[in-house]
């Protein structure tokens, strides 16, 4: 028996929860708590560039479009990582 898991589509919208909204929210207005600035980033570089997913999408022309969207998405998201992990010359 073979079970075919149905992947949304790279271009469809991130899951969030109201935390992640309010998270975003504060963190846009300068007064996130720390826990709210670790979830706003968490949501970018996780859920909403997909940054530690598999950017591949089977499926000729289209698959290689969703997988091209798909690989962007990581991109930004490992801009972000790598930046995170940097060392600031001033430091």
């Amino acid at each position: 028996m073979v079970i075919k898991v149905q992947r949304p589509k790279p271009y469809m919208p991130a899951n969030y929860e109201p935390a992640d909204i309010a998270a975003l929210q504060a963190l846009r207005r300068g007064d996130a708590t720390p826990d709210q600035q670790s979830r706003a980033l968490a949501w970018v570089v996780e859920s909403c560039c997909e940054t530690y997913g598999l950017p591949y999408f089977p499926g000729g022309e289209d698959g290689r479009r969703d997988s091209d969207f798909a690989m962007g998405k990581a991109w930004v998201g490992k801009q972000i990582v790598k930046l995170l992990n940097m060392r600031a010359k001033d430091e």
